[in-house]
């Protein structure tokens, strides 16, 4: 369904629009960010977080901005997830838009090498990590009839090999996927799905990864703005991509990372510094001549 409003018509973003924020754990992390930002955009926010421990910094948050239904859900039981969208559909009636920002991993596994990864670990990150936002993008189809917009955060090492990210990289890699396929299931419904992708940020979730800091200050040094993004600028692009803004814009991954996943090599002062640090280039091995036929 295309955009019926004139957007460069002076109005709040988010003025009458209704969505669900999930995953809001404090003040630093990437969904509330963008909870912040709808909201001064006009947008009533509806919250679910997942048990008493995040419940204690969610829930405060969310009545600060006077949200009108604040649930608890936990994503690994289905009938809970559920009951949040009836509270929604008996209050609301409807829905314009969903932020899914739910992860995990056992922290004792995103170390060391990827391989080691145990079975139950593996089934546990991708159900919560991946195969949540489907569910919740079914569930959530349904209360939008004149369409709508769902946004999920992903990262990086879906891509490419992040150190200590491990079985999160592989859980991450398939809720992209997933944004794909959702958009085309929901595409004909007006419903659009895209995938936000942050650098390295001080977050909760973050901080669950082995030498987290490590990672950050390596970002910092070598993306093009030599920065990390600012928890505002993330919000902001979540706003650009559940409002019409993006109206023509899903099944994509949106990078908010000050260009870091536009770089293959660290700049070359980088490069030289380590040179010198490591001292001399080792002798490159020649490949084994092949044997005479």
């Amino acid at each position: 369904m295309a955009i019926t409003r004139d957007i460069a018509e002076p109005a709040l973003l988010m003025a009458g629009k209704r969505g669900l924020v999930m995953g809001v754990a404090n003040d630093r992390s990437i969904a509330w960010g963008i909870a912040r930002v709808l909201h001064g955009q006009g947008a009533k926010l509806a919250f679910s977080y997942q048990g008493g421990a995040f419940g204690r910094r969610a829930v405060p948050l969310a009545e600060a901005i006077g949200a009108e239904i604040i649930e608890e859900a936990d994503v690994e039981d289905l009938d809970s997830v559920k009951r949040v969208f009836d509270v929604i559909r008996k209050k609301w009636g409807s829905l314009d838009f969903v932020v899914h920002a739910l992860a995990f991993s056992d922290r004792n596994e995103l170390k060391g090498r990827y391989c080691d990864t145990t079975r139950k670990n593996f089934v546990h990150t991708m159900v919560i990590s991946c195969f949540s936002f489907t569910e919740v993008a079914k569930l959530a189809s349904e209360l939008m009839p004149q369409g709508g917009s769902l946004l999920t955060l992903t990262y990086g090492g879906s891509m490419r090999v992040i150190p200590c990210y491990n079985v999160m990289g592989v859980a991450k890699a398939a809720l992209e996927a997933s944004v794909r396929y959702l958009a085309s299931d929901f595409g004909p419904q007006g419903i659009r799905v895209n995938a936000l992708s942050a650098g390295p940020m001080r977050t909760l979730a973050g901080a669950g990864i082995s030498d987290a800091r490590t990672l950050l200050h390596y970002q910092q040094r070598n993306a093009p703005m030599r920065r990390s993004p600012t928890l505002d600028e993330v919000g902001g692009a979540g706003l650009y991509l559940l409002s019409d803004l993006s109206g023509a814009v899903t099944g994509e991954v949106h990078f908010v990372d000050c260009g870091y996943s536009t770089i293959a090599m660290p700049h070359l002062n980088t490069l030289k510094a380590m040179e010198q640090i490591e001292g001399p280039e080792a002798p490159v091995e020649k490949a084994p001549r092949e044997a005479a036929q």
